[in-house]
This record gives structure tokens, C-alpha cells and sequence, in this order.
């Protein structure tokens, strides 16, 4: 049977610009794509540039749900987005969203997946083994039974996925569906993609911003077969395979603050291939090496003490008798935290860093031992969850300030790139300024310590180099950060201090040379070292911190100059219709 995507094509969209109320400048300018059945294609670009703008208008949810002005045609599976009903294009739609549990509506796992099949009034009798099937390809099969409230934001990507995927949809729309994700789940959604694709054979859209973790040590040839690049205006950059786009257009994309693939990131600074494989981009890695990084002792007396803690999800401090006691996530956790120290919480989906973090915060009451100093400011790994204010300004001025509340604002403002949105709504945001926003209106207020809860989740390179020299400063100003995080290569360049957990307990806390050079550890945590990170701990231990920093300079250097030329004779497109 032929289906409507392969008779007209799987998504069109013919010239596409999109306005919203109360911004000057279009989102989208004049985008043109289409995309046959089965085929893939990865669009990327800097934060703000418009790359879940291009899902929603597949979706409609631009403009149906959220208003814009939208000029163009948008055509999904044969029919027209602007004249459709949401029932119908869910028909052929699956959709993993940058937030999985905003999609989320039912109380356990089963009954999730389970939804999407009857209302497309799936024969009953083959509805369990469509679950179990779509949950092992996702690797979320022990998920099944389990409450959805209870899901970490990791967990919650897994299913959310599963659920997209669970009705075999003729169009896949991924907006960054491993931001949440451990290093073993990154590998699992790249793989249950791949099954998917031979499988069902839809067309899938993909927007990610770590291409480098998507891509795993396989580079750029793990990536979809097709690129395509916004510029921050929303224009096309480039469109075409790939390998083209990123050999070609490496440095104009390193410039604009995209995250690469460690093969295309070293082309941008050295000009030449092959990764780590080709000896002048060793070389160049090796003359970042002069500097060994010396740790300097925390001094001063604790900022922040935690004691014999044991932490659980269970948020009610009272239970009815007879009801049996929660389990905790984490037991015994010994944690003291003192002035200029930046200590990285590492771990597995589900292992309790979050709920470790709330209730260091005070939201969550311990379930044993004791948390002592001065109450932490908390960076909620869901922007959406911190804000109160309906405009940017209002949000970093919510409560009181120190000093001239009119200049913290504005340095506020001027310091996360925010000025340019200082009276949109908040939740009108790209995920990326979400981020933003939800650290620039915490770092607003004098407080000693700082819980950031995936402070890079969801931003290009450029953001999340500018976030981790932000960390950096409220440490060295006299403060202290705890961080929770997915990203090693980050935590391995800021961080003064990682502890690991795994196993309901603190598996090992050093420095990020000693913890990461620890194979044992690694493997009881279930992590996974990106290519970069292990090639130095085996090469440069010593040197790992500086090396990593060096390259987040060189990405502050790049995007400073933004007319950076591109490659003469490209292969890609830099304008127009996008094949």
C-alpha cells in the first residue's frame, strides 16, 4: 500500500518565514526543504537560530497553538499543516519534544505507550507485544511498570521516545532527544533510530546540538546522511550530505557556536582530516600541553555539609500508617563543599543526581542524615519549572536583588545575550535561551552556593563554553558550585572535583583525572568517556584540563570573529530551496 508521504513526499515545507509577536525580525527566513520517505536529515545551528521553529511548523503547532505570522507552505505526508486538524496530522506524526514530559498526560509507562496504539485503533490483541517490542528497541524495557512521576528526566526521553515511535509514524520529529540522556542511553536512541528507520522507514528530522555525543566515536559518519544549517537570522547556511557540510563548512560552523563532531572540530582549527588518526591534528592537541593545570586547595570553612545523607523521590515527609517505607535512591552520601570549589555530580539515568540536588536545596526533605550551611540558589534541569515573571526583565528581577536592581538586570541581561529579549515571555523561548534565562535570573541573587541541575542541556558550544566560565567565576569569586551533569567533557574541564554515583551509593570522588582514569568506576557507573576525554586521560592526564580549556578558547576566539570564509568549490548549497 502507498502511502500519502511517499505519493507527495514525507515533508515539504516551500518558502517557510516565521514572526513572532513583539519580535522585529523573522525566526524563519524563506526556508524551502523536502524530504522523501525514509530519508534523514540533521538540521543544526547555533542557540536561537530557529531549528524547533522548523519541527513546529511541521507539527502546527506554529501556527495553530502558538501564534506567529506564517508566510510559505508547509506539507506534511500530502497535506497541508495550516489546513489540518490536530487529530489528523497525528495520524502520520511522531514527535519527541526538547521537553519529554510536557507530553507526558497518564499516570504509569504502559499505559503511555499504550494510548497512542488505541487511538489509532490498533487491533487490542496486539498491543502488548507493540510495547514490549518499541520499549526494548529504546532500551526502557525494566521502565514498563513503573509511575511516570517517578521517571528522571533521562528515563522520561527513553519513553517519550518509545511513545513516538510505538504507532510506526510515516515523519519522526527529534528535537534534541538525547539532551537528558546518559552516554549508554545516547548510544540506545541512536540505535533504536536506526531500527526504526529500516523498520517502519519514516522520515525523520533530527535536531541536536551534541552532534559530538550523537556521533560517538564513529564521527561524522554516524550522523545522518543529511545536513541542514540555520544561520542565526534563521536563514539557510548550508544543505546537503553530511560529510560535505561539515568538511566544507567546519569553520563557519565552529564560529558560529555549533557543537561538532571531534573530527569536523579539529578540521576547523587545523584544516586537516581524519581525527585523531591524522598526526597534525595530534600535534595540535599535544601544543596545548605546555601548561599542566595544578589544583589549588580549597580554603575557608564549608559552605555546604551533607552528612550520612540517604535521598528518595518519596516528597511526602509524612506517610499513613502501614504504608510501606520508600525506598531510598542514595544512602550515605559524606558531601562538604568549601569557597572557589566546583564539584560535578556524575551518573547513570535514574541514580538519584536530581533528587540529590533538591534536597541539598531544601525542596526535598532528607530521608536520613543532615544538610547544613546557608540555603543554596537551585537551577532546575527544566527551565520551565523556575519561572514566575510573563517578560525576560521581570524574570531576572523577581525578588529582591543586591545593589541597583536596574543595573543587575541589565548586566544580567548583557552577560547571557539575553538584552534582545528582554520583553518576550519567557516561555516563548528557544530551549537554548530557556537555559539561559533560568541561570542569569538565579546568578541575580548573592547566594554562597549554586545547584545547577544540567546547566549546558540544551546550548551550542558557544553558550555552553560562556556557562562554564559563569560557573567558573562564582567559584573563584568566593563561592561554590554543584553540578550535575551528562556531559564529561565539560565536567572534565571546569569541574575542581567529580563524585560518581552508582549503585545507590557515592562510588568515588577525586579529581577529574583521577575519577575518569578509574575503569572500575566507570563501569559500575554504567559511563562513557567521549573519544577526546579517553584519548587524553591515556596520553596527557596531567594535561587534560588545560588542553580542554584551550579548545573553549578557541571557541570564545572563533565566535568573537564571525566573518569566518568558507570553504571555496563547497559541495552544499548556502541558499535556497533545500533540495
Amino acid at each position: 500500500m502507498t502511502t500519502r508521504a511517499e505519493q507527495a513526499g514525507a515533508v515539504e515545507l516551500t518558502g517557510v518565514s516565521v514572526t513572532f509577536p513583539r519580535r522585529a525580525a523573522p525566526v524563519l527566513r524563506d526556508v524551502s526543504l523536502r524530504l522523501a520517505p525514509g530519508e534523514q536529515v540533521v538540521v543544526l545551528g547555533a542557540s536561537g537560530s530557529g531549528k524547533s521553529t522548523v519541527l513546529h511548523t511541521i507539527t502546527g503547532v506554529i501556527p495553530h497553538t502558538v501564534h506567529a505570522e506564517v508566510t510559505g507552505q508547509v506539507t506534511v505526508a500530502g497535506t497541508m499543516t495550516q489546513e489540518t486538524p490536530v487529530v489528523e496530522r497525528s495520524r502520520y506524526l511522531g514527535v519527541v519534544a526538547q521537553d519529554p514530559s510536557s507530553a507526558v498526560c497518564l499516570p504509569d509507562v504502559e499505559q503511555e505507550l499504550a494510548l497512542p496504539l488505541e487511538n489509532h485503533a490498533v487491533d487490542p490483541a496486539t498491543i502488548d507485544a507493540k510495547i514490549t517490542g518499541v520499549l526494548e528497541v529504546v532500551g526502557a524495557a525494566h521502565l514498563r511498570t513503573r509511575a511516570t512521576a517517578a521517571l528522571s528526566g533521562g528515563e522520561s526521553q527513553r519513553v517519550a521516545l518509545a511513545a513516538a515511535l510505538v504507532t510506526e509514524p510515516e515523519v519522526l520529529l527529534l528535537d534534541e532527544p538525547t539532551s537528558m540522556l546518559d552516554p549508554d542511553g545516547v548510544a540506545a536512541v541512536r540505535g533504536a533510530l536506526t531500527q526504526a528507520v529500516a523498520r517502519y522507514r519514516p522520515a525523520v528530522v533530527l535536531v541536536e546540538h551534541r552532534l559530538d555525543e550523537w556521533a560517538g566515536a564513529d564521527g561524522t559518519a554516524a550522523l545522518p546522511s543529511r545536513a541542514v544549517v540555520l544561520d542565526e537570522s534563521g536563514a539557510v547556511l548550508a544543505d546537503g550530505p553530511t560529510g560535505v557540510v561539515l568538511r566544507d563548512h567546519a569553520r563557519r560552523l565552529h564560529a558560529a557556536g555549533c557543537w561538532l563532531p571531534l573530527d569536523a572540530e579539529l578540521r576547523a582549527l587545523t584544516g586537516a582530516d581524519g581525527g585523531l588518526t591524522n598526526p597534525a591534528n595530534v600535534a595540535y592537541l599535544q601544543s596545548l600541553t605546555d601548561t599542566e593545570w595544578v589544583a589549588d586547595e580549597p580554603q575557608g570553612e564549608p559552605l555546604l555539609v551533607a552528612r550520612g545523607l540517604a535521598v528518595t523521590r518519596d516528597q511526602s515527609p509524612r506517610r499513613r500508617r502501614g504504608d510501606p517505607e520508600p525506598a531510598p535512591l542514595l544512602t550515605g552520601v559524606d558531601l562538604t563543599v568549601r569557597p572557589g570549589e566546583i564539584v560535578a555530580i556524575l551518573g547513570a539515568n535514574g541514580v538519584g543526581k536530581s533528587t540529590l540536588l533538591l534536597t541539598l536545596a531544601g525542596l526535598l526533605p532528607p530521608w536520613a542524615g543532615t544538610v547544613d550551611g546557608p540555603r543554596p540558589g537551585l537551577v532546575f534541569q527544566n527551565a520551565e519549572h523556575q519561572f514566575v515573571a510573563t517578560t525576560v526583565r521581570a524574570e531576572i528581577a523577581h525578588g529582591p536583588l543586591p545593589g541597583r536592581a536596574e543595573e543587575v538586570v541589565t548586566r544580567q541581561l548583557e552577560r547571557h545575550r539575553l538584552a534582545h529579549l528582554a520583553d518576550q515571555n519567557p516561555f516563548r523561548l528557544s530551549g537554548g535561551e530557556k537555559r539561559r534565562l533560568s541561570l542569569a535570573a538565579m546568578l541575580a541573587h548573592d547566594r554562597p552556593v549554586l545547584l545547577a541541575d544540567e546547566p549546558t542541556l540544551g546550548l551550542d558550544r558557544r553558550d555552553a563554553v560562556a556557562t562554564a566560565e559563569t560557573l567558573r567565576n562564582v567559584a573563584d569569586s568566593g563561592g561554590a558550585v554543584v553540578l550535575v551533569s551528562h556531559d564529561v567533557r565539560t565536567v572534565a574541564a571546569l569541574a575542581d572535583r567529580v563524585v560518581v554515583l552508582g549503585d545507590g551509593y557515592v562510588l568515588a570522588d577525586g579529581t577529574p583525572a583521577e575519577v575518569l582514569r578509574d575503569h572500575a568506576v566507570l563501569d559500575r557507573a554504567r559511563l562513557r568517556l567521549p573519544a577526546l576525554v579517553s584519548w587524553l586521560l591515556t596520553r596527557q592526564p596531567q594535561s587534560l584540563r588545560t588542553v580542554l580549556r584551550r579548545l573553549d578558547d578557541a571557541v570564545r576566539t572563533a565566535s568573537s570573529d564571525r566573518n569566518v570564509p568558507t570553504t571555496a568549490g563547497s559541495g552544499a548549497q548556502e541558499q535556497g530551496v533545500l533540495r
